[in-house]
């Protein structure tokens, strides 16, 4: 199964739920009106894109309704996936890894997946012939550890980690001097998984950073935000109180299988400006892809 199979697959419910209450919208009215664009809107609000973000999608349709004479459903659903894939496409989405060794620093709350993100990530370098060393900076839980190592071993990178409770930015350093030892082209450090207002947390994570900018002031890197998809309204919360103590360069959106609430990827990119680089379908090693904004949209609607 082809990876945009997965993607309309996984994002089932998401589309269900959607292209349903965009065809009963148009059963109920004869003609695209303003009460059609109304109501057109409230479902997009329900979808998890968000008032603002929704608002926004339908003044432009509006627009293009009017100067288009858009009156056909799938004229309109095409004008409106179109809209939507504007949002999406702000800016590059490529992973910038150009020196050697570059920098993968992964973050995001508890259970949003990170873990398996970063060895699904690791993969697909491997798999680009890049080598690369995990750092296992998730030392408060035990397990985050051992889950880490067998993602690690599964990717084929090699893995930097200590025992639990040691300082997570010394775990860093190591990892660092190890990825030189190696001649290794990319370095992903593993985080905690820390709430946003977890003051004690969001320190940490600056240590880190700070060790990593000291020690590879030259190196490429990437901050990459986990998202938990099925989280709905809350992600983007989540989003803008990361983007405050961190410089995040991409997210990652886990967890879309099996969740109505895809639409809120519309609305985190609108609000943080900050683009989608991959999006998780799945459970297995392969079941991540380079974000494609035309193939979102198509899955749910």
């Amino acid at each position: 199964m082809g990876f945009f199979e997965k993607l309309k697959q996984g994002m089932n419910k998401t589309k269900s739920s959607f292209d349903e209450k965009i065809s009963n919208v148009f059963k109920s009215f004869r003609k695209v009106d303003e009460d059609f664009l109304e109501e057109l809107e409230e479902i997009l609000i329900m979808s998890d894109i968000g008032v603002d973000t929704s608002v926004k999608i339908i003044n432009n349709l509006r627009d293009r309704i009017k100067k288009e004479k858009i009156q056909d459903e799938k004229d309109v659903k095409k004008a409106l996936r179109e809209e939507m894939q504007k949002i999406l496409d702000i800016t590059d989405i490529s992973l910038h890894l150009n020196t050697k060794p570059s920098v993968i620093l992964v973050v995001g709350v508890n259970g949003v997946g990170k873990t398996t993100s970063i060895g699904k990530i690791a993969n697909r370098l491997a798999k680009d012939g890049k080598k690369v060393v995990v750092a296992a900076a998730d030392t408060f839980r035990a397990a985050a550890v051992e889950q880490l190592e067998i993602w690690a071993n599964r990717a084929g990178a090699d893995i930097v980690k200590r025992e639990e409770g040691v300082d997570p930015a010394s775990v860093v350093y190591d990892a660092i001097r190890i990825t030189r030892e190696k001649n290794a082209d990319v370095l992903i450090v593993d985080t905690a998984g820390r709430l946003h207002n977890k003051k004690y947390l969001m320190d940490e994570l600056n240590k880190i950073q700070k060790v990593i900018n000291k020690e590879m002031p030259d190196s490429d890197k990437e901050v990459l935000l986990v998202i938990d998809g099925a989280t709905g309204q809350n992600a983007i919360s989540q989003v803008k109180a990361f983007k405050e103590e961190a410089d995040i360069t991409g997210l990652v959106i886990t967890k879309l299988d099996g969740t109505a609430k895809g639409g809120v990827a519309i609305g985190i990119v609108s609000e943080n400006k900050i683009p989608i680089k991959f999006i998780g379908v799945g459970e297995g090693i392969d079941d991540m892809e380079v974000f494609n904004s035309e193939d979102f949209v198509k899955a749910i609607i």
